[in-house]
């Protein structure tokens, strides 16, 4: 086994194709399947499973996956330490439901750490997404919230996905909408107050399954239903149409406008936020500190409402 195999191992599992991942390495698909075929050999284990869709890891690939990062990781800061060579340029990546302290967190992390090279990634997406992400090593942390209806499921998926859920904050609901809503006067909302308003929710693609949606309360029928794909919108939608969404209430006012309030609704539910993390990878430097940002940032959100 080499570093150079382990780099290659990794390439792959980032671009998700043998033929890409030659691409960006230099060298040609048939030296690289051979060089996978060789460490697969050696190891005793399948790391890739070939199909007509691209590259599958298996759960035996994860595990070696999240060992051959710390040892990439570590030999090239014993090479920068000792050739006087530049920082090797650091790569990171989260997944997250449209939490405005995940974006926070992610702002403070970049501009405290300031490293010269970096590729870091937050994909706020959809709620399957964010579980295959972390479980197939796109990202090192995932956001998401259960509660009492979707987390039987939830956790389903993350045993089979080998993953475990860390909560951050349990939050009441609450409802955002515009500054501007007759509503925005009220000490707290009720589901018949909201009738009159149209309901804005995250859409979740293939699986749209009530079990996977943004949004507590989403086996609710409503009158007026908009279902939108980022954060933008769904804002620009609460001002322009007097919308409503259903969150944790926390909101950062310095990502976002103070147009957006939150207020809260009277139902009996609870939700609980975390993150999710690989049981077979050791976190970074950068995830655990862009863990404890997170902290910081929610604590920061929470003294505000």
């Amino acid at each position: 086994m080499t570093l150079q195999q382990l780099k290659y191992v990794i390439e792959v599992a980032k671009s998700r194709s043998i033929n890409k991942a030659a691409q960006n390495l230099f060298i040609s698909q048939p030296s690289l399947s051979n060089a996978i075929k060789e460490l697969e050999e050696e190891v005793g284990i399948t790391i890739f499973l070939r199909s007509n869709k691209g590259i599958l890891i298996t759960p035996e690939g994860s595990e070696f996956l999240g060992y051959a990062r710390q040892v990439v990781e570590q030999a090239e800061l014993l090479e920068n330490r000792y050739t006087n060579t530049r920082s090797p340029q650091q790569h990171f990546s989260v997944s997250a439901q449209h939490y405005a302290f995940a974006v926070s967190a992610f702002v403070r992390l970049l501009k405290e750490y300031d490293p010269e090279e970096y590729e870091f990634s937050l994909r706020e997406t959809k709620t399957y997404e964010i579980i295959d992400d972390v479980k197939n090593l796109r990202s090192e942390i995932g956001i998401l919230y259960v509660n009492e209806f979707n987390q039987k499921v939830i956790h389903k998926f993350l045993r089979e996905g080998n993953l475990q859920f860390h909560e951050l904050f349990t939050a009441n609901p609450h409802v955002f909408i515009s500054s501007a809503n007759p509503l925005s006067e009220k000490d707290y909302v009720t589901l018949s107050d909201l009738d009159p308003y149209p309901y804005l929710s995250y859409e979740q693609g293939d699986y749209n399954s009530f079990y996977f949606s943004e949004e507590i309360l989403s086996t609710l029928s409503r009158p007026k239903n908009i279902r939108v794909t980022d954060r933008a919108t769904l804002f620009n939608l609460l001002i322009g149409l007097n919308g409503y969404t259903i969150s944790t209430g926390v909101i950062s006012h310095k990502l976002n406008s103070k147009d957006i309030i939150a207020i809260p609704l009277k139902v009996d539910e609870q939700i609980h936020v975390g993150y999710i993390t690989h049981k077979n990878v050791t976190n970074s430097t950068l995830a655990n500190t862009y863990i404890q940002y997170l902290k910081e940032s929610i604590e920061e959100e929470l003294q505000s409402l």
